[in-house]
């Protein structure tokens, strides 16, 4: 629909949102299409080191209308939320319809925010979660991870300047720079791990094994994303992080990512719960799945996701309490 060298920006209206359609699919793959936000949208160009320039605006009949009205309230939200896109389109709008969803479920207006999502780098933040990388590959991952940061710094500055209150990144693979994108940010920035480690840590867990720490499982398509986003964060609130060894990466993991790469969903199934049961053999109590790819492949009855956790689900419910607690007079990282 849009073309790749373009950015999607889209602002909500407040007062003009209606909530999605309670017969939501169940399906956690589906995007219910009814997603029943009237929007204001504004394409802007993105040229190849991410800064934007506006291009053209694209109003339906009924956005004309309320253009003035929804430009003023965006930018009169105390609680606007900015959100720079994830890996791909679709992650992103997953992210809005559980940020939408869920503040909104009760009758209750849905959370103000405006979205930053640039198809054009999609390729290159796919690229940095590749789980086959030979040398040359990883080394030119190193030069394009410069440029992603910059292009995202661009997209968070954006965000600043349309009104935002704090700012989110719906991505696993971009969570693992929120130091670099967020430096010089002076608004609340949310780290993915900071989320789920104080979900976490709230929950009060207990550990398996006497005289230890909590242990948290990770799984993840690469393990720096793992170790980046997760590692320290969880660690400073008390838990030992537990990540596949190589063997079961080498003969587990990344071949359940292939099976669903070619359609074998079985396959793909099978080997994920032997991954998950690797882990919480070694006494895990939660096991993070980290990856877009991971989030899809077992059925929502499978009792083995009783003991997952997706982090999104952690960022979105940490991004609606503060929108709705009256927390954004608070600076930085405010999981």
């Amino acid at each position: 629909m849009f073309d790749g060298g373009m950015t999607m920006c889209f602002h909500n209206c407040p007062q003009t949102l209606g909530n999605i359609s309670k017969n939501r699919s169940r399906s956690r793959t589906k995007l219910n299409p009814c997603f029943a936000v009237k929007v204001c949208s504004i394409l802007l160009q993105s040229d190849e080191s991410g800064n934007l320039s506006e291009s053209k605006k694209i109003s339906s009949s009924y956005s004309a209308q309320v253009k003035p009205q929804a430009q003023n309230s965006l930018l009169s939200q105390a609680n606007t939320v900015g959100i720079i896109g994830g890996v791909s389109v679709l992650s992103t709008l997953i992210f809005l319809e559980k940020l939408v969803w869920w503040s909104s479920r009760n009758g209750e207006e849905s959370v103000p925010f405006v979205v930053c999502s640039d198809p054009s780098i999609d390729g290159a933040l796919a690229s940095q979660a590749s789980i086959h990388s030979s040398f040359d590959e990883t080394a030119q991952n190193e030069a394009n991870h410069e440029a992603i940061v910059r292009n995202l710094r661009h997209k968070r500055v954006f965000l600043e300047q349309s009104g935002a209150s704090c700012i989110v990144m719906p991505c696993y693979i971009s969570n693992a720079w929120h130091e670099q994108i967020s430096e010089g940010c002076s608004l609340p920035f949310f780290h993915i791990g900071e989320c789920v480690a104080k979900e976490l840590k709230e929950a009060k867990l207990k550990p398996h094994g006497t005289g230890s720490n909590v242990r948290i499982g990770v799984l993840a398509a690469t393990e720096t994303i793992a170790a980046a986003s997760y590692r320290d964060q969880l660690g400073n609130q008390g838990f030992e992080v537990v990540l596949p060894d190589k063997a079961t990466m080498e003969h587990i993991l990344i071949p359940a990512i292939e099976s669903l790469n070619k359609r074998d969903t079985e396959g793909a199934q099978n080997l994920l719960r032997i991954a998950i049961q690797v882990l919480l053999i070694r006494a895990v109590n939660v096991v993070i799945l980290a990856s877009d790819e991971l989030q899809n492949i077992l059925p929502r009855e499978d009792p083995l996701l009783k003991k997952c956790m997706d982090p999104m689900d952690a960022l979105a419910r940490s991004t609606i309490k503060w929108a709705k607690t009256g927390k954004q007079g608070m600076q930085k990282n405010t999981c």
